[in-house]
């Protein structure tokens, strides 16, 4: 679940930081700058984990501050391709299951891998597990077991999704067109909501169709 990504960096201080030690004030840049984080294809930065080395320092002509280059490693959450994890459910909407881990929100289940049989039911706005059981008559009856938010769930991630959320990335849910302007700010913006990021700069989707997945009271014995 948690990974070292090693990295290297130019790291600028500001003059009111020159009177730290250097590797502390590059510590603190690194930690200020990255930690809570999305990188893109790497992960969610948890926190600078080491410095390995701190390099030359350069003043550039017109700036008040000095770059320094930085060799370090950051604490990122990134899970396995099919690694298992225990998490809370945050919501269920048609879409499928939404899940939390308490520090990444970004989770879903999509309905295909649910397990079946299945249903949404509206009133309730959850997903439902139809548990097939047999009666004493040997007919097949569905118990149905609701994913309620809050409920504790064992999943196994299945995919992983970045995208560049930079404020010069290319949106992929819109074509391209002149409307959208040159990225000079001569044209695009038509309203607010054109003004609001709605996508999700790393995404995690999981399954739970298979036996010991799903909400951990399903399971329990006795």
């Amino acid at each position: 679940m948690f990974i070292l990504s090693e990295m290297r960096s130019m790291v600028r201080l500001e003059a009111s930081e020159f009177g730290q030690p250097l590797t502390e004030a590059v510590i603190e840049c690194l930690n200020n700058k990255l930690s809570n984080k999305i990188l893109k294809d790497v992960g969610l930065v948890i926190a600078l984990w080491d410095v390995i080395e701190v390099g030359e320092s350069f003043i550039m002509p017109g700036s008040s501050g000095s770059h320094t280059k930085a060799h370090f490693r950051l604490l990122v959450f990134r899970p396995f391709m099919d690694e298992v994890l225990v998490g809370k459910i945050k919501c269920c909407t048609k879409e499928g299951v939404y899940l939390s881990l308490g520090f990444f929100d970004d989770i879903l289940i999509p309905p295909e891998a649910l397990q079946h049989p299945h249903r949404f039911d509206e009133s309730d706005q959850v997903w439902v597990w139809e548990y097939p059981t047999e009666d004493d008559d040997g007919n097949t009856q569905h118990h149905d077991l609701f994913m309620d938010p809050g409920e504790e769930i064992r999943f196994r991630v299945t995919d992983e999704n970045f995208v560049d959320c930079s404020p010069n990335a290319p949106d992929p849910s819109k074509p391209a067109s002149a409307d959208q302007g040159d990225g000079t700010g001569g044209g695009g913006l038509s309203g607010a909501e054109d003004q609001t990021d709605k996508r999700i700069p790393f995404q995690l989707h999981a399954s739970i169709n298979e036996p010991g997945l799903g909400l951990l009271s399903w399971w329990k014995s006795g």
